[in-house]
């Protein structure tokens, strides 16, 4: 019986030879397959919110959920208004104006809050009047210099309505938490229990506001920004659903210009490799099919394309123009020696199913160790990103010897491949081929120097998730945000959550107590820096010292808690009979459960974590048996998302490494030389992740995905060196001749798929978002790095081998299980 080796190659080559005796049947069934799956592309959606970054029963995910339903959405949009002087009646009456314009024109807004409208609570003789602040303007100066006195003198308006020097002010703009349309859009979610279906069932749970809706709510915004806007009246856009359109928008741009030029790059490159158009035909037909399919699925999962996935599509057109060049260069060569299509796939196929086949296993392995993640981006791109490999693959084995029987093919073709060694391709590849060999000592001293120099820089790697550093300096969309923090101290939120479980549990005075001093902690709470991190707190306790100051003759001192339960709950029911609805924001209506907003500045999330982590350890300390304590909000899911990086990241890149290692041992056929392939393939992961070290480059949710994906590309040309190496040694039992011969052959190979994946990525340095960017560069200088580890250290490792007799009887075994 044929060894294993030999069987598995007869195996592939009879699969290309019954698929080209019956293309139009296999084109057929690849097509019917095709439509079902592209008839859901419609339903792709793309998604960059918060929420994206979870998996529905994720505790993170359910405890926000909880806080949305009680509280409405803490993600706000806002316009700043930036003028000579907040305190103008010219000015005033134009705020008032875009005020109201806002109020009119933007959809899906639940309230809106500005010095328009914000509440003015005071007491007037025995009485407690809670009235819109800009009810009457100040028309004289007497009335404006009162009226400053007032809003600068507040206790609530300064950094969250008006800058402390009074010079900026903004509006604040509240959406409705869940979406209005259809069904799940149910108004009343949140409220009281559970609704139940006819049968007794839950119904379906309402759906936070789209990012099409999100999407409204900016594009109406815009509008009415731009008649406002002026010298003199200056508006900056923001938070965080503006922030995230500007990704959204950014991301469908940028992948449409990413694959129109990767389409016209490749397109060159095959018909320059092959001298033929069926080369590209064939190719990239291959690729834009299996593209289209991978990205159905998507849709039809209801996986959203995210700043992550977005490099799906690239990838997956250089991974798949690779997958082809490996049997169209093999086919071609053959085509034009025996003139005879069927059998020059057939023997194209017996050569390269089988590398192709593990390159592209290997290559979907490093990916689908992603899956494992909590962070649904990632789990999603490791997922879709292996299935669509695997997709590639199967599209190749099957639609490549289909089109190749029905196409027209010129045997005669100008070709590159011929083989002859006076060409300047064949003198450099056998020159880098003898200096390896020839130099093997030297190759391996200053490879290992270079990883060792280069992984020094894994010292300083840093962690870290600010998406907000994602985007170029020079944006306004950036530049908004960076003003919200100088002039408002931020507008994230860390949402602390005090349920006391019982009715009325918050007229205790030890309760409201220990939420003041939970404030007071997290406003006293210091970065590294020394600077403060909180610039506002809101509780119930800002309308509740407002209350029973404004009934104290508007005393300042009087600006406190009361200790008596009775006074408290009387206080709180004269503002909730006053008219305002304010406390419906900070407390549900049994007064059993209350949120504590901490309002901080943009900063990468990991400068976050120990600041929410203290924070909830404090809390747990004040409330131990009182209250039942949160912390949730945008915040606090960022540093979610820190906490898990790290996970994913150990997790990802062992299990990644272990299985691609037990795969190349199973391909290779040898433990040792299965475990020597490998030293090529990690070199170029330590190299890149040092220099990012060096470099201050911080490993975030975008750029740690670079190892595993990295791995599972680089393989593919080591695979293909040692699969071709093995062989030649068989014949030759010269390591030199093996790496010459090697070199002549599957090198061409490995140079071009390397050059079209390095283009691929290096295609994301024309992105608008500086992650993509990054991403990008890092992955394709690792590619490159990855090429010259597989044609110089390689064959460096092997000619060691062979200069020991040890060595030389592993080597003669390894070839031996191949034709025994």
């Amino acid at each position: 019986m044929p060894p294993l080796r030999a069987r598995i190659d007869s195996g592939f080559a009879s699969f290309g030879r019954t698929i080209f005796r019956n293309p139009i049947k296999t084109l057929v069934l690849v097509a019917l397959v095709a439509a079902a799956l592209l008839s859901q592309l419609p339903k792709l959606r793309s998604d960059n919110s918060n929420e994206v970054f979870f998996r529905k029963d994720d505790p993170a995910m359910i405890q926000y959920d909880a806080f949305r339903e009680q509280f409405g959405r803490d993600e706000l949009f806002l316009v700043g208004v930036d003028p000579p002087t907040v305190f103008d009646l010219g000015f005033l009456r134009k705020l008032r104006e875009l005020h109201e314009a806002l109020e009119n024109e933007v959809p899906y807004l639940k309230e809106v809050t500005s010095l328009v409208n914000v509440r003015d609570t005071r007491g007037e003789g025995d009485e407690l009047v809670v009235e819109d602040l800009l009810k009457v303007l100040p028309e004289t100066p007497e009335a404006m210099a009162k009226f400053k006195e007032r809003v600068l003198g507040s206790r609530l308006y300064p950094n969250l309505y008006i800058s402390e020097d009074g010079g900026f002010t903004v509006i604040l703009m509240e959406t409705l938490a869940y979406s209005p349309k259809g069904e799940e859009g149910d108004l009343l979610a949140g409220f009281g229990e559970p609704s139940q279906g006819p049968q007794g069932q839950e119904q379906t749970k309402p759906i936070p506001l789209t990012e099409a809706e999100d999407s409204e709510i900016v594009r109406a915004i815009e509008r009415v920004a731009a008649r406002f806007d002026g010298p003199d009246f200056s508006l900056h856009i923001t938070g965080a659903p503006v922030i995230n359109d500007f990704f959204n928008t950014s991301i469908a741009r940028d992948v449409g210009k990413f694959m129109s030029l990767a389409f016209v790059a490749f397109t060159v490159f095959l018909i320059v490799l092959f001298r033929r158009i069926s080369g590209a035909v064939l190719a990239l037909a291959v690729v834009v099919l299996s593209l289209g399919c991978t990205i159905s699925l998507m849709a039809i999962f209801d996986a959203p394309f995210s700043s992550i996935s977005s490099i799906i599509p690239t990838f997956m057109m250089s991974v798949g123009v690779g997958s082809s060049v490996h049997i169209l260069a093999v086919f071609y060569r053959q085509y034009y020696q025996t003139e005879n299509k069927e059998e020059a796939l057939v023997y194209a196929f017996g050569h390269s199913g089988l590398p192709v086949f593990m390159t592209s296993v290997t290559t979907a392995v490093g990916l689908l160790s992603f899956s494992i993640a909590r962070l649904a981006p990632v789990a999603d791109l490791g997922i879709y990103g292996g299935a669509g490999v695997m997709i590639v693959l199967s599209f190749t084995l099957v639609m490549i010897p289909a089109m190749v029987g029905l196409l027209p093919l010129r045997p005669r073709a100008r070709f590159m491949f011929r083989g002859a060694h006076g060409r300047a391709m064949d003198r450099i590849l056998t020159g880098i081929a003898d200096f390896a060999t020839s130099r093997a000592p030297l190759v391996v001293i200053l490879s290992a120097v270079v990883v060792l120099a280069s992984g020094a820089g894994l010292f300083w790697q840093g962690f870290g998730h600010n998406y907000i550093k994602w985007l170029p300096p020079e944006l306004e969309v950036r530049k908004s945000v960076e003003l919200f923090d100088r002039e408002l101290k931020g507008f994230s939120t860390v949402e602390v959550v005090i349920d006391v479980g019982a009715e009325n549990g918050l007229y205790e005075p030890a309760v409201l107590n220990k939420i003041e001093a939970l404030g007071r902690f997290a406003e006293g709470y210091r970065d590294e820096a020394g600077k403060r991190v909180v610039g506002k707190i809101t509780s119930i306790l800002n309308v509740l010292k407002e209350t029973h100051q404004a009934l104290n003759e508007n005393r300042p001192e009087f600006y406190a808690i009361p200790q008596d339960r009775e006074l408290i709950a009387q206080e709180l029911l004269l503002f909730e009979n006053s008219g305002s609805d304010d406390l419906e924001r900070l407390v549900d209506s049994r007064f059993s459960r209350a949120r504590m907003s901490a309002r901080v500045v943009n900063k990468d999330a990991a400068e976050y974590v120990d600041f929410v982590n203290q924070l909830g350890a404090e809390a747990e300390r004040l409330f131990a048996g009182t209250a039942k304590v949160t912390v949730t909000g945008t915040l606090q899911i960022f540093t979610q998302i820190i906490q898990q990086l790290l996970v994913t990241l150990a997790k990802s890149y062992t299990l990644a490494g272990v299985v691609i290692t037990v795969l190349m041992i199973l391909m290779l056929g040898s433990f040792r030389i299965g475990l020597l392939s490998m030293i090529p393939n990690l070199a170029p992961i330590v190299i890149t992740m040092g220099l990012m070290g060096w470099m201050g480059i911080q490993l975030d949710l975008s750029n740690m995905l670079l190892g595993t994906v990295a791995i599972g590309l680089a393989v593919d040309d080591t695979i293909h060196f040692f699969h071709n190496f093995r062989t030649y040694y068989t014949q030759t039992q010269n390591a030199a001749e093996a790496t010459r011969q090697t070199m002549l052959t599957t090198g061409r190979a490995m140079l071009f798929t390397t050059l079209v994946l390095v283009t691929g990525f290096w295609l994301f340095m024309f992105a608008t978002l500086i992650n993509l960017i990054q991403f990008g560069f890092l992955i394709g200088v690792t590619l490159i790095i990855a090429l010259l580890g597989d044609i110089f250290l390689a064959p460096a490792l092997m000619e060691l081998i062979t200069r020991t007799q040890r060595g030389r009887e592993i080597l003669l075994r390894w070839g031996k299980a191949q034709t025994a």
